[in-house]
């Protein structure tokens, strides 16, 4: 028989509880708010009474992610709906640690290390508990953290399992991350990880196929996903000297056969080109992949993201006029020869541009502009943890492997 959920507010409204003797009913029963009072006497009028005049059980239709706490009081189920505005359905935030520190797990030298070490997929399991619960399993459902959750062992290593004790659902720690639902191995997935952050430069899918020994679908995706999980989500603000600067992305007509050579293509035309807009701060750097390089364009990516009164440094393309109203605006003028105005200048946001196109020219070869922002989040990042010794990049991407990318989304049509 199929539980019935009642609407306990909408009934209370039909009946007047104010004369009722809550001794006749349940003699220890001590109501701790009116809406405890409203559920225990409608349940014991429903249930035990079964008056005529009540009114038909209301079903309650919840979303996908509400679920239904149930608990027990004298052998008598009772349901009640969890308050949407009390649940926090981004199952990433829930289930990671609040203070997190790389060396919470332990930090390889060198990728031989790290596989020598999560030799097993007990092994990579424990090491990525470790960094994302801090020894205190975290259930991605309700959020209650604990170390003594149920185990659940399955068959196979890969079928292990917690159980909440809290609200009763199973959960693993790949839950909210890249690996969730995932059939590919975690030792496959750390391997690709190590990789890819390890090479400066990129490593192309078909390079992956061959050191994992999957299909090459199944390593762009991989890639993919990792490109996503990485890109930079927090809101900040750039405060200081930060440099701005854009380029283009695409191929050179002179490369191009006979064929397919497109004219007027040279300088800044977006026939065959895409532009990116970057600015670099503190060695921090920050991209996006733009429609134009109009001063509306640009100057409303610099509004959002430096602090009003911090120096901007760029070069004398128009699109940056009128800064000046609200920054300090220095302009070094690369088409009178000059690369540096005393100590403001350029060159590192055009050395990180050296990197994007050396890796897609190198190691990637095209990419389409669908994707291209992607790659610009991937070098992006990769460029931000370059003074993290090798094992700290490693537990920091798996520390922020979240927010698993569904294949089905990736190859969509863009909107």
């Amino acid at each position: 028989m199929a539980t019935v959920k009642y609407d306990f507010i909408s009934c209370s409204e039909v009946f007047d509880f104010s004369q009722i003797d809550y001794q006749e009913i349940h003699s220890t029963f001590e109501p701790t708010s009116i809406q405890d009072a409203w559920e225990d006497i409608l349940r014991y009028l429903l249930i035990k009474w079964r008056l005529e005049e009540a009114p038909k059980p209301a079903q309650i239709v919840f979303p996908d992610p509400v679920k239904l706490l149930t608990t027990c009081l004298r052998k008598i189920r009772k349901n009640l709906p969890i308050k949407p505005k009390s649940i926090i359905f981004n199952k990433t935030k829930m289930s990671k640690h609040p203070d997190i520190e790389l060396n919470t797990a332990k930090i390889f030298k060198s990728v031989f290390d790290m596989m020598s070490t999560l030799n097993s997929e007990t092994a990579c399991r424990e090491h990525l508990e470790k960094l994302r619960w801090n020894g205190e399993p975290i259930c991605p459902h309700c959020g209650s953290q604990r170390d003594n959750h149920y185990k659940i062992k399955g068959r196979t290593e890969g079928k292990f399992r917690y159980k909440c004790r809290d609200c009763r659902l199973p959960f693993t720690v790949k839950i909210g991350t890249i690996f969730e639902k995932s059939t590919i191995p975690l030792q496959k997935w750390f391997m690709a990880i190590f990789i890819f952050t390890t090479n400066k430069k990129g490593v192309s899918s078909y390079q992956l196929m061959r050191e994992l020994g999957v299909t090459q679908k199944t390593a762009w995706f991989m890639l993919s996903r990792l490109r996503n999980s990485v890109r930079m989500r927090d809101d900040f603000e750039f405060d200081g000297i930060t440099q701005v600067d854009e380029t283009y992305v695409g191929g050179k007509n002179k490369n191009r056969s006979k064929g397919k050579k497109i004219d007027n293509t040279q300088g800044r035309s977006l026939k065959t080109k895409t532009p990116v807009f970057g600015m670099l701060n503190n060695g921090v750097v920050f991209t996006r992949v733009v429609k134009n390089t109009k001063g509306k364009t640009l100057q409303g990516i610099i509004d959002g993201k430096v602090k009003k009164g911090s120096t901007i440094v760029s070069d004398g393309w128009r699109g940056y006029r009128g800064l000046e109203r609200n920054y300090s605006h220095e302009i070094i003028k690369h088409n009178l020869g000059l690369f540096k105005k005393g100590a403001y200048h350029t060159n590192g946001i055009e050395g990180f541009w050296g990197l994007l196109k050396r890796g897609i020219v190198g190691i990637y070869h095209f990419t389409s502009d669908k994707h291209l922002h992607r790659y610009c989040d991937e070098f992006a990042y990769r460029y931000n943890i370059r003074t993290m010794s090798v094992g700290e990049q490693f537990n920091f991407t798996l520390i922020n492997s979240d927010e698993r990318l569904k294949y089905k989304d990736l190859i969509g049509k863009l909107i």
